[in-house]
């Protein structure tokens, strides 16, 4: 036989076939093969955002947790991510597609649903991650067995802390930082106690079980026990809640108590605002006396202000009047002691000629007016006393005149002192 070496056949085209050379390609192209699987499980590259856990052949673990190339030598690589967030949410766009909410069931028999998620941490220290690859041996696993079930552990063990109402409304954020807290160092030992409480609706006393937490001597909360997160000193951080999504019930009597309760409180405020408003009114009231009675103050003192002056005025009035009826009385006694020097002095001849002038001429006026006879027809001749003889027109006269000198209470004889006018008694009179 022919060695397959020296070996040559024709081809279809009637070009020898050399074998040999065909052999060689096909044996070069596996040993690339071989050689390229081969150097994929000696060395591997890590990414800084991962730590990684190289199991050699031997059994050795080796952790890796800078980025980098590291040598493999054919061992299992796994690679855990340094910073994860797990979703416990409801959400179909937050972590799965179905619904990972956690069931919480409140100290007033209320269930609800909590939606949300926290963000963990891979340890990177030897240690702890060979504890973890060799207890979960993945990511997913470290995930749902470990943070999950830490996690639902927690909220369950906040429900009995709080109502239903309180989670919905006061307690709120105590819900996230209760749950929070266990997570990341255990949950709570707690005790049920009984307690009175007044009823937020009709105002009544009642008495409910509370669940209170146990304080060591510390003043530390205690801890039922130890939580595995810490123990494999997993970080966790950022808890979030979304949504309580309530159980249709519990939802419509927290909004009927809610509703209530408003009422409640509109009626409290309503009450405040009459007290306050007739507070107000009463002060406002104090404040109109006060104001009218300062009002009135003013008005008082400013007529007592006008009085005084009136009072000053009046006194000044009085004054002056005093001062005017002194200077009457001096101008009167100034004009009598004028008079009587003037009628000392020329025995008052104005005076008397002036009465006389009046008398004599209202007498003559008379008897010319006078159509009569003034004496008889018939005289007899005599004479009277003293050699006087009768003429009774004349006696008229004189009598006329002093019947007005009598009137005027002077006598209108002129001493022949040169002396004045002197008062003539009435006859009768002593």
């Amino acid at each position: 036989m022919r060695s397959i070496l020296d070996t040559t056949s024709a081809g279809s085209s009637g070009r020898p076939v050399n074998f040999t050379r065909l052999a060689v390609g096909a044996v070069t192209v596996v040993v690339l093969i071989l050689c390229l699987v081969g150097l994929s499980n000696v060395v591997v590259h890590l990414d800084a955002k991962d730590v990684m856990v190289i199991q050699y052949p031997s059994g050795t673990l080796k952790v890796c947790s800078q980025p980098g190339y590291y040598a493999q030598w054919f061992g299992t690589v796994t690679k855990y991510q340094k910073r994860s967030q797990f979703w416990f949410s409801s959400a179909k766009d937050q972590g799965r597609t179905e619904d990972q909410s956690i069931s919480v069931r409140f100290n007033d028999g209320g269930h609800a649903r909590v939606s949300g998620s926290i963000a963990w941490e891979m340890p990177t220290a030897e240690r702890d991650a060979i504890k973890l690859h060799t207890l979960y041996g993945s990511q997913l696993a470290i995930e749902q067995q470990l943070v999950r079930t830490v996690v639902e552990k927690s909220v369950y063990m906040t429900g009995p802390l709080m109502s239903s109402k309180e989670s919905y409304a006061e307690r709120r954020n105590d819900l996230i930082s209760l749950i929070d807290d266990q997570i990341a160092h255990g949950v709570y030992r707690t005790e049920i106690i009984q307690e009175k409480q007044k009823d937020p609706i009709t105002g009544q006393d009642k008495t409910v079980s509370i669940v209170k937490l146990i304080q060591e001597p510390n003043g530390q909360y205690a801890r039922q026990d130890r939580s595995p997160l810490e123990e494999f000193a997993i970080k966790t951080f950022n808890l979030a809640i979304n949504e309580v999504k309530y159980d249709p019930t519990v939802e419509a009597q927290i909004k009927q108590q809610q509703d209530m309760i408003m009422q409640v409180q509109t009626s409290i405020a309503e009450s405040k605002r009459a007290e306050q408003t007739a507070l107000t009114a009463a002060k406002n009231g104090e404040a109109e006396a006060a104001k009218a009675k300062w009002d009135q103050e003013v008005i008082k003192a400013k007529l007592v202000t006008e009085a005084e002056a009136r009072k000053a005025v009046a006194a000044l009035d009085v004054q002056t009047a005093e001062l005017r009826k002194r200077e009457l009385e001096l101008q009167g006694e100034g004009e009598a002691a004028k008079r009587r020097a003037i009628m000392q002095a020329d025995g008052a001849l104005e005076m008397k000629l002036e009465v006389y002038k009046t008398v004599m001429h209202d007498a003559f006026d008379a008897v010319k007016g006078y159509q009569g006879n003034w004496v008889p027809g018939v005289v007899m001749a005599g004479t009277g006393p003293n050699g006087h003889q009768g003429n009774g027109a004349m006696d008229m006269i004189n009598l006329m005149a002093i019947k007005a000198a009598q009137d005027l209470n002077l006598n209108l004889a002129v001493p022949n002192g040169g002396g004045g006018i002197t008062r003539q008694e009435p006859k009768g009179t002593k």
